[in-house]
């Protein structure tokens, strides 16, 4: 069972934890983590009770930043999905036969992880079972662990602190949470790459325009709007 820091994947390690005794977990690190998914990782391993396995991929995000010519993975180009996560998965489980165990909801209208590889065969148990979200927290509550604990200062999803699927909401949240780690992200869309372009994390704006306080209250007015809504 891979897992990711956030909820759906440790939700399914504490549902399957007595129906697979013998589950292998493991969490793939990009050394790009927020601090609270590492915290979050130690407290489910307490309540699992079995070690999770922790690798990486053996060359950093800047390597392959560097290897793909300073160009920003996007969701058009994720490179980093390919070369943190999917190869060193595939890399610990080898050539083995291997049921993986994927926190996808029923409520979910997406498509997981599908290995190419012929001995890895993925399974979907919430979506199996009809869980969905208020399923999961139910799960998370009633295990002790609660939600991540990212999400109280409004991150929604686990991964990179930089991950480009952050709403910019989220990114301002950073900026104001980990301003150090705000500024690290801003300093790779300015980092020079070997075509001479630009790449942001946003198309429509740079964090260095993002960050501009009247910016920021525009973002945030924005969003408590259709919060309301």
């Amino acid at each position: 069972l891979s897992l990711s820091g956030g909820k759906d994947s440790a939700a399914l390690a504490i549902y399957l934890r007595d129906r697979v005794p013998e589950m292998e977990y493991i969490f793939h690190d990009t050394e790009k983590e927020l601090p609270e998914t590492y915290d979050y990782l130690a407290r489910l391993e307490a309540i699992l009770g079995r070690p999770i396995a922790k690798t990486t991929a053996g060359f950093d995000f800047d390597h392959y930043l560097r290897l793909y010519g300073g160009m920003l993975p996007s969701n058009h180009r994720r490179w980093c999905t390919k070369m943190l996560k999917i190869k060193p998965f595939e890399a610990y489980v080898g050539d083995d036969e291997c049921i993986n165990y994927v926190g996808l909801r029923a409520d979910e209208k997406r498509r997981g992880y599908i290995s190419t590889r012929k001995n890895i065969t993925p399974r979907y148990p919430f979506q199996e079972d009809g869980l969905v979200r208020a399923d999961i927290i139910d799960i998370l509550e009633d295990s002790g662990l609660g939600l991540p604990p990212y999400i109280e200062w409004g991150r929604t999803r686990s991964g990179c602190y930089f991950c480009f699927y952050q709403q910019k909401i989220e990114w301002v949240r950073l900026k104001e949470q980990y301003p150090e780690l705000y500024a690290k992200a801003r300093e790779y869309e300015e980092r020079p790459t070997t075509n001479g372009r630009r790449f942001a994390w946003h198309r429509s704006e740079t964090l260095a325009e993002l960050e501009r306080p009247e910016r920021m209250e525009e973002i945030k007015r924005k969003w408590a709007a259709r919060v309301e809504r």
